[in-house]
């Protein structure tokens, strides 16, 4: 995906009165990446709202979306305020409800302002690639990894811990924590709302890891059946997409077949620019439950 296709996929066709239409790439996904409806909604909602900015969203997955179907986004006007501005938007495919999400803007105004420092970390390009790390843990690890970057195109991604896959191939713990460099790989439109729906498609990347890995597995391992509940995120400041930004996750809590999990988002100077929250379904698959 080039980055034509990125802003094409995020230019929702217009479908009436504050109703738009989106599409899904074809990236062999079986359901619809989660951070695209995120992204998709923002849009839709942005469009209602020209003249301020979004501060936070909150967002709930209803059902997986089918990538083969259009989205329909339909946005409720909830109020305009002096100060902030409220939208609700609500995600839908065959006349059923698969996402609702509701953005709160605010207008640009002085404050007090401080963030929590980054933590330390090697630079991006101190930062092996994946694949490198993957190999270590042998050509299995590799290949899935690489059909993992394959299918997050255009999304570029650099695990900051080899440990991730020599230890995760053994099946140890590791502590629920990681950190990631990630950015969109191609180049974007200096346009700051294209900016903020390109950090909403980002937020969503390898939340539910933080939980797995505190139990020795990941993502790729197969064995869950994994699901974003909810999702949310508070912009903080302006940053690019289009630059490696430093996503620092844990996982607080797991039980009852979910795992809650949170995220910090730096730009390359050190800048908190986003803070995100996840509820996720980790249910083990039918026969692969620990004896």
């Amino acid at each position: 995906m080039n980055t034509e296709d990125f802003v094409r996929l995020m230019d929702l066709e217009p479908a009436g009165e504050d109703r738009w239409i989106g599409h899904s790439p074809d990236n062999g996904w079986k359901r619809v990446f989660g951070g695209q409806v995120v992204a998709q909604a923002l849009v839709a909602a942005q469009r209602t709202v020209p003249d301020r900015a979004p501060h936070s969203l909150h967002a709930n997955f209803l059902l997986g979306g089918d990538p083969g179907e259009p989205i329909r986004f339909e946005v409720e006007r909830i109020r305009d305020g002096r100060s902030f501005t409220t939208r609700r938007v609500v995600a839908s495919q065959r006349g059923e409800a698969i996402f609702a999400m509701s953005v709160s803007f605010h207008i640009e105004e002085d404050g007090l302002d401080h963030y929590i420092s980054a933590p330390q970390a090697a630079a991006p390009e101190d930062t092996p690639d994946p694949l490198q790390m993957a190999a270590l843990a042998g050509e299995k690890v590799r290949e899935q990894v690489a059909d993992f970057l394959a299918r997050i195109a255009p999304i570029e991604f650099r695990p900051l811990d080899y440990r991730r896959y020599t230890k995760l191939a053994a099946g140890d713990a590791l502590e629920a924590k990681q950190m990631h460099w990630l950015r969109i790989g191609v180049g974007l439109p200096d346009d700051p709302a294209i900016h903020r729906v390109a950090l909403a498609y980002l937020s969503d990347l390898t939340l539910l890891d933080a939980a797995l890995v505190r139990h020795g597995h990941s993502m790729a391992g197969g064995k869950f059946q994994l699901a974003s509940l909810d999702h949310a995120l508070w912009f903080h400041r302006p940053a690019r997409a289009d630059d490696w930004l430093l996503y620092a996750q844990d996982s607080p809590s797991a039980e009852g077949g979910r795992g809650l999990t949170r995220g910090l988002l730096y730009d390359r100077t050190g800048r908190l620019v986003a803070s995100v929250a996840q509820e996720g379904l980790i249910r083990w698959r039918r026969g692969a439950e620990p004896k």
